[in-house]
C-alpha cells in the first residue's frame, strides 16, 4: 500500500486523512507540539492510530513540501482573518454595534454610582 493512499489530495490547498475532514496539519501541528500518536488519538478518537502514524510518516519523509504547504495555510488563514476583521460580515457589525451601547451603558451606571458614593460622603 502506498502511504499517500491514507490521504484525499482535494486540491493543492488541501489535504485530509481520507474518510474524514481533518486535515493532516492537525496531526502534524499536534506532533510537532509534542504530543504522541496515542495523544492525538485522544484528542480526535474517531482516528486510527494507523492513520495517525501514516500522516507523521508522510510528514517526515515530505518535511520541506508540507512544512511549505503548511506555512501557506497558516497565510491564508491570517489574510481571511484581516479580510473579516477590515470589513466584518453585517451580523457581526450589528453584534459589534450592540456590544458598545452595552459598554457605554455600563459606564455611565458606574460614573453615575461613583459620584453618587462620593456626594453622599460626609464633608
Amino acid at each position: 500500500m502506498e502511504l499517500a493512499s491514507i490521504f484525499e489530495f482535494v486540491n493543492p490547498k488541501t489535504i485530509r486523512i481520507k474518510g474524514t475532514r481533518v486535515g493532516i496539519e492537525i496531526v502534524i501541528e499536534k506532533f510537532l507540539d509534542g504530543a504522541s500518536p496515542k495523544e492525538i488519538q485522544g484528542h480526535y478518537p474517531h482516528l486510527t492510530l494507523k492513520q495517525i502514524y501514516a500522516t507523521i510518516t508522510y510528514y517526515l519523509f515530505n518535511k520541506n513540501t508540507i512544512d511549505a504547504y503548511m506555512e501557506a495555510d497558516r497565510k491564508r488563514a491570517e489574510t481571511a482573518y484581516e479580510v473579516q476583521r477590515k470589513n466584518p460580515p453585517s451580523g457581526v457589525k450589528r453584534l459589534m454595534k450592540i456590544k458598545a451601547q452595552q459598554d457605554a451603558q455600563r459606564m455611565a451606571s458606574a460614573k453615575s454610582d461613583s459620584e453618587q458614593r462620593s456626594n453622599s460622603l460626609p464633608s
